[in-house]
């Protein structure tokens, strides 16, 4: 089936959420890598816990936005390894993480896809707050046709009502949309959906061993380039 738009993965696949911990490594000298790792662990922890414990006839019940996760998750976390975050530090990170690093290729290949004609979007368990300065504060802005929240639905991914959206906000079928994500089980969920899929490993880590793989697997944004090529 030909593929006619591109959905993202923000949080790891355009935007990297450890470059928060250079941020953290200032507040805590030899630790700002194990916060960061501990921070994102425990954020992607409550999206499901909030998802996945809702009852079928209220499935927003425990719904909280993902910056209010976000920060939740890094009250944990600190605690976790016994780092003392006052709030001028939690403000300081939770500031950083609106303002994550885009991966160094991402601005060439949104580029290349507005060139090709290839519609393009993000589709992301971020809040639009959240998304909005990190799209800006990368430049993406006028690249995109869409950026999609799972506010709008107030389930997180993997519900299957969160990437509904993109089929929605394309009006395509989902076949016909790449799906990129740098998180594997996010790409698994998003094969389940319908999608057709692109695992951007970029860290070389193990396939899941559940369910299909991913229709394409790759190691940078570069990847998706050519699958629409010229």
């Amino acid at each position: 089936m030909t593929l006619r738009a591109v959905l993202f993965d923000a949080y790891g696949t355009l935007f990297d959420v450890h470059s928060v911990a250079a941020r953290a490594e200032a507040l805590w000298p030899g630790q700002g890598a194990a916060l960061s790792a501990a921070w994102r662990d425990k954020q992607i922890e409550y999206t499901r816990l909030v998802t996945m414990s809702a009852p079928a006839d209220d499935p927003a019940r425990h719904y909280q936005p993902f910056s209010t996760l976000t920060r939740a998750a890094l009250r944990h976390a600190a605690a976790r390894l016994g780092l003392p975050c006052d709030t001028a530090a939690e403000q300081a990170l939770m500031a950083a993480y609106e303002h994550l690093q885009p991966f160094a290729e991402n601005l060439d290949v949104l580029k290349a896809l507005r060139e090709r004609g290839v519609r393009s979007g993000i589709l992301s368990n971020g809040d639009p707050g959240m998304l909005g300065a990190a799209v800006a504060h990368a430049g993406f802005a006028p690249l995109l046709d869409h950026v999609l929240s799972v506010d709008s639905v107030r389930r997180f991914k993997t519900d299957p009502a969160a990437y509904a959206l993109g089929p929605a906000a394309f009006g395509l079928p989902a076949a016909q949309i790449l799906f990129v994500s740098s998180n594997a089980w996010d790409a698994l969920g998003a094969t389940w959906y319908g999608f057709t899929t692109l695992w951007v490993n970029r860290s070389g880590a193990p396939a899941e061993h559940l369910g299909p793989p991913p229709t394409h697997t790759g190691r940078s944004l570069q990847d998706v380039l050519a699958l629409f090529a010229v």
